[in-house]
């Protein structure tokens, strides 16, 4: 290490140099980074996908799920099986187990669902993909008053030219219906002309055609054949021929049939403003940046709107960019503020010149940590840029450690080179080592097991990067600018001037700081060493009436306070098959309880426009169906006449005076109760681990399940502080089940005809799709709408038998009339229904419900309903994996820590003394939780884990000073005596310091930034707390190891 040193010292333009060329580096690499508001997570999930048109929930379960949970169950690797079974589309969710090649399983997954041959024949080829995350980045509304034609092509405009944007990749619509090309034929002209559905697709495929046909060889080249005559419009389709007669008579589709263009049947009505509009979401891929993005769709939106008549309106929605600035924002100015008072700080109790090299160590480890990002696939985000905040005071611990040492020597009498070279290598064994166990304890969250667990590894990761840079600096950079760096006084008069007053500052904190050490800490240290048996019982005293705290319930813990954003959602659920009237009935009550509270706002806060835009969906969820799209459901879609959403975008949280939550909150008090409503939700969370209460009962018995359900959601309801209580199983449409006869077997038809027959008249025959543009228009043989509308029409349906004879349905089958479900979910090969809940955390929190209903209610549901299982999921799930995998890892950490404090005090007995100031961190974070008035949370517990590094620094750094004062011939006595207040000033300086530099996160008041508060307490007041521990029960305990226990007097 010595020559390294000596280096740097005497090659000062190499230090300068590097120093340079480190902030370059990092300021390059800003530029690259992936930006977004919250890390993607990325979870070892593949999904297994069917559509199956036309059938109800139970027989695509029946159908797609059984079959393929069959066929996936047993196959090495897979963790866990659950799939959710809806009308016309089956979706089995696969979890692969950790460690495990996702691409190995995949194609594994692949050849056992294509083994499969009992899928019907109706059902389309299975989709089978790992989940990926894209992130959405903004919305572009399009609104206009125009018919349903004209607004879709604009649509489909405004698209291609977003598309046509070099900084943009991929864009989704919503809201725009499917094309198709409906022929319906009537029963009584397929009677007169003995025709069946089969027939007439036969002559359209035959006849409607785009099919290449090989190819001629000449002298000048190849050249292709291609049969085309595909039809694209109503005319082409009008003119194919059905049938021909001896006499040369054509009878032609638009004979017996009446063709249209159009758009697919659907109760979709989607508003913006007030205006009829449709939606193009426009997303990031892989490392494009979100803000260029954005800016590139806001210009563009402003550049068509100047001209566009003023019917016609495009407005951004949902801009993710405008968030991700906020929030970077926000952090950036607690970091310039943190910043400023760290430098302060340092000015006060060092020399100026040292403050300055010190200081410097801020930019260059920084800039570093930025260099090594993408080394992670670290993106600036709102976790990476708070970690930076976190070790903003932590990063300068090992330069004043290094440059104070540094002056003593010049003190001494040491020239400047020689002091830089023997200050720097006296302290770069403890320096080393205390970085080394700083990273360690840090290292738990590298690998946090659970779906959001991957998120924390950004804290470890960006403090790993920074402590690196911040100790090379510490050990090569300063020594070289101490080195070189004089104390002569400047020559102009004005900075003279306030280096003297400063000076003058200077000299008065250090009298006082001196009196204190004096007159204050050394009774007090010479008190505590002389008694040690109070010493130590007081130190009990306050651990254990920390873990009473904790215990008895005075400090609430809530695991993943949800992340506000800047939308307020309310949702709207009615039975399956509910018309649209009565959905939009409800929904307009919600409606006008959202206009009544814009009205009460814009009174209360007069001179600010709170809520922006609003979108207003019937017959469709765009937003919930963007937020329950990850893992397991891909490609689920909420829409159907019972639904309805009113999302209103509100101002960007950093200067809007009311909480997303307050808002939501008064808008559901200001929603009357709905009659004959399913569901009413809201919310606002722009990330949430889940939900805080959701409990997931399975069965093989349907009718235990339900009661299950009803006795655990009754007991829900009486819980304070509890609401939004549902469940996610509700009764679907209604079934009309074919049974048949045994006088079918008559007439020689068996269930498949009846089955296709029917499929084909009611929901319809789909003869072919083709390509028109950008939009695949499918076309559909059906019967009128008239003659499919009433179960009479079922009944009075002609069924053609093999022996050429029509016979009614009626007289070879029996309708029988029940309810199914709407979604059907399963776990481990059984049905399964969620009941969650959410909870107010002014009253209760999801862990003190959980734990209730888990030793109160679900023992009783069980010993009652025996075929039953339960598991948590949602927030709880989370928790559970999170805090297995910290406390295993943390475990882990500390005994790494044991190992390297063993080597450097080459001592079994030191590192526990050393360690010992560790669970008085966790005093000092419950006393700041209490203080400030916040629950415990996993950000509290992880403050609390990079705590443990930051006060086994301060305590190794003490206890290596007390070895070297024992060294030199001291007794333990004298050695413990002289070493607290000869590492007071240091210890409170680098605890100061950490302070600091989070106080204006502590005192930030944007809701934006609440879920990161508290682990800033944790470390914050932790730190504190640990320090005094550190400077009085510290030398106490090492007393008690060398003198009482070792009976050792010096050391060699």
């Amino acid at each position: 290490m010595e020559r390294i040193i000596r280096w740097f010292v005497e090659n000062i333009v190499a230090a300068n140099m590097l120093m340079i060329f480190i902030i370059v580096a990092g300021i390059m690499a800003i530029p690259f980074l992936r930006m977004e508001v919250f890390p993607e997570i990325e979870v070892e999930i593949i999904n297994v996908s069917a559509l199956y048109p036309g059938a109800s929930p139970s027989a695509t379960e029946e159908a797609i799920c059984i079959p393929i949970e069959q066929r996936i169950e047993g196959l090495e690797g897979v963790k866990k099986i659950s799939s959710v079974a809806t009308q016309n589309v089956g979706t089995v969710t696969i979890e692969v187990m950790s460690g495990q090649n996702i691409s190995d399983m995949l194609d594994k997954i692949k050849a056992e669902v294509d083994a499969i041959t009992t899928f019907p024949d109706d059902v389309e080829p299975p989709n089978i993909q790992q989940f990926t995350a894209v992130a959405e980045v903004i919305t572009v509304a399009v609104s206009a008053q125009l018919d349903e034609e004209s607004l879709t092509v604009f649509l489909d405009n405004v698209k291609n030219e977003i598309n046509s944007l070099p900084e943009v990749t991929y864009t989704q619509t919503s809201g725009k219906k499917s094309r198709q090309i409906k022929i319906e034929v009537s029963d009584k002209n397929l009677q007169k002309y003995d025709l069946s559905f089969q027939k007439i697709a036969q002559a359209i495929r035959s006849n409607s055609i785009n099919m290449p046909s090989g190819s001629i060889e000449t002298a000048n080249g190849e050249i292709l054949i291609r049969a085309e005559n595909q039809g694209y419009s109503i005319e082409d389709f009008s003119d194919i021929p059905v049938l021909n007669n001896q006499n040369g008579a054509v009878l032609k589709l638009s004979d017996i049939g009446q063709i249209s263009d159009g758009f697919k049947s659907s109760d979709l009505k989607l508003e913006f403003n007030g205006m009829p509009s449709k939606l193009i979401r426009v997303y990031r891929i892989g490392n494009q940046s979100a803000l260029a993005i954005a800016d590139a769709v806001e210009s563009y939106v402003s550049e068509k709107n100047k001209i566009l008549p003023k019917e016609i309106r495009l407005t951004t929605w949902n801009n993710d960019a405008k968030i991700l600035r906020g929030r970077i924002d926000l952090l950036v100015k607690n970091a310039k503020y943190g910043l400023f008072l760290v430098v302060l700080i340092l000015a006060l109790f060092l020399r100026p010149k040292l403050a300055f090299w010190v200081s410097l160590g801020i930019p260059i480890s920084f800039m570093g940590g930025f260099w090594f990002m993408p080394l992670g696939d670290v993106s600036i985000n709102m976790l990476s840029l708070f970690t930076f905040i976190l070790v903003l005071g932590i990063v300068v611990d090992d330069a004043i450690v290094v440059g104070e040492n540094i002056m003593l020597f010049r003190e001494r009498g040491f020239s400047p080179k020689d002091a830089a070279i023997k200050g720097a290598l006296q302290v770069s064994s403890p320096v080393i080592f205390a970085i080394m166990t700083t990273i360690v304890t840090f290292a738990p969250m590298l690998a946090v097991e659970g779906s959001i667990g991957a998120i924390w590894r950004i804290i470890p990761l960006i403090t790993i990067y920074v402590l690196f840079w911040s100790l090379f600096e510490s050990l090569t950079i300063l020594p070289s600018h101490l080195a070189h760096s004089h104390d002569n006084e400047s020559t102009i008069p004005i900075i003279r001037f306030i280096s003297g007053k400063w000076d003058t500052l200077q000299s008065k904190i250090k009298v006082l700081l001196n009196n204190f050490i004096n007159n204050s800490y050394k009774p007090i240290l010479n008190w505590v060493i002389n008694n040690i048996v109070s010493t130590i019982s007081i130190a009990l005293s306050i651990f254990i009436l920390t873990i009473g705290l904790i215990a008895g319930g005075y400090l609430k813990f809530s695991f993943f306070p949800p992340i506000e954003g800047d939308l307020a959602i309310a949702s709207i659920e009615f039975p399956l098959g509910t018309p649209i009237d009565i959905t939009e009935a409800g929904f307009l009550q919600i409606k006008e309880a959202a206009n009544i509270l814009n009205a009460q706002l814009k009174e209360e806060y007069p001179d600010q426009n709170i809520m922006i835009n609003t979108l207003s969906t019937l017959g469709y969820q765009p937003m919930r169906t963007k937020t329950s799209r990850g893992p397991g459901s891909l490609d689920v879609e909420f829409d159907g006449s019972h639904l309805g959403e009113i999302a209103i975008e509100l101002a960007p949280g950093e200067v809007r005076p009311i909480g997303t939550e307050e808002v939501v909150r008064r808008w559901r008090e200001l929603t009357p109760d709905i009659p004959g409503v399913s569901e009413v939700s809201f919310f606002s969370s722009l990330f949430s681990a889940g939900e805080p209460v959701n409990v997931q009962i399975s069965s093989h018995y349907t009718a235990d399940l339900l009661a299950a359900r009803d006795e655990l959601k009754l007991a829900l309801l009486h819980y304070p502080g509890v609401f939004d209580v549902k469940d996610n199983y509700s009764i679907g449409k209604e079934e009309l089940k074919i049974n048949l006869l045994p006088s079918a077997n008559n007439y020689g038809i068996n269930m498949m005809m009846v089955a296709s027959q029917v499929r084909e008249a009611f929901y319809g025959l789909e003869v072919q799709s083709f390509q028109r543009g950008t939009d695949e228009v499918k076309v559909m043989l059906q019967y009128p709408d008239s003659e499919r509308s009433s179960i009479a029409d079922l009944e009075n349906f002609m069924i053609h038998s093999p022996l050429g004879l029509k016979i009614p349905i009626a007289q070879i089958a029996q309708l029988e009339l029940s309810n199914g479900i709407s979604t059907i979910q399963r776990k481990n090969r059984m049905r399964a229904i969620n009941i969650t809940a959410d909870v107010d955390l002014k009253v209760t929190t999801g862990n003190i419900v959980v734990s209730a209903i888990e030793n109160d209610i679900l023992p009783n549901i069980i010993k009652e309903y025996p075929s039953i299982q339960y598991a948590l999921e949602g927030e709880q799930q989370e928790q559970q994996q999170n805090l297995q995998s910290i406390g295993k890892n943390f475990l882990i950490a500390l005994i790494v820590v044991y190992t390297l404090l063993s080597i450097l005090f080459k001592s079994y007995f030191q590192p526990l003394v050393v360690m010992s100031a560790i669970p008085f961190g966790l005093s000092g974070a419950v006393i700041g939780h209490l203080i400030m008035g916040v629950n415990f949370s996993i950000m509290s517990l992880l403050g609390i884990i990079a705590l443990t590094g930051v006060v086994v620094n301060d305590s190794l750094v003490l206890v290596d000073f007390i070895n070297r004062y024992r060294r030199e011939g001291k007794n333990i006595h004298d050695a413990v005596l002289e070493s607290g207040p000869r590492r007071f000033r240091p210890i409170f300086l680098t605890s100061l310091t950490t302070f600091v530099g989070l106080v204006p996160l502590l005192l930030e008041k944007s809701v934006q930034a609440k879920f990161l508060i508290p682990m800033g307490i944790s470390l914050a007041f932790g730190v504190i707390f640990a320090t005094l521990i550190t400077l009085l029960l510290i030398p106490v305990l090492y007393m008690v190891i060398e003198e009482k226990l070792l009976k050792t007097e010096t050391l060699k």
